[in-house]
């Protein structure tokens, strides 16, 4: 067992946990933030994102105490003063989500992009998103979402093609 210390959603919150235990179940089990998820175990699915020092890693591959001195965001640290974040509204909005399960991976993902490039091509989106599964195939719901979260609120042209 190893103790440390983790900054989440601007808490330092200790954590007793063994060295090599994921993120993600740290954040779940230890501290009981569900929002993120478990999808596949191998960083493939992207339900387990998280942002890490503004960076959107998967959870289930990263050791708990590498993000030890680091800032975790997840899901729950998105909003502000209780207030749904643009990317989070643009999801509403567009009705980004079905079942939902992918969605919190999605909003980080795309918090993450949107911070390092404003204003992403259809090509800079398709590759920030790649990785991302939706077993619902909101694809297009979801691109748009990200569009009108950056202030591109025209739809996509056809030729660009529905999903990532």
């Amino acid at each position: 067992m190893g103790n440390f210390v983790l900054n989440v959603n601007g808490a330092r919150l200790p954590v007793d946990a063994p060295s090599d235990e994921s993120l993600l179940s740290v954040l779940r089990n230890h501290l009981h933030l569900t929002g993120t998820k478990y999808g596949c175990g191998e960083g493939q699915c992207g339900a387990c994102t998280v942002l890490l020092n503004g960076r959107a890693v998967r959870s289930c591959l990263t050791p708990a105490s590498s993000a030890a001195g680091a800032e975790v965001v997840t899901i729950e640290g998105v909003e502000q003063n209780g207030k749904l974040s643009p990317v989070q509204q643009a999801f509403l909005d567009e009705g980004a989500l079905q079942c939902g399960y992918c969605t919190p991976g999605m909003i980080l993902s795309a918090t993450s992009l949107l911070r390092a490039t404003p204003h992403p091509s259809h090509d800079e989106l398709v590759m920030a998103m790649n990785g991302n599964v939706c077993r619902c195939g909101t694809y297009p719901r979801i691109l748009a979402a990200i569009r009108r979260a950056a202030g591109m609120q025209s739809p996509l042209p056809a030729e660009e093609g529905p999903t990532p």
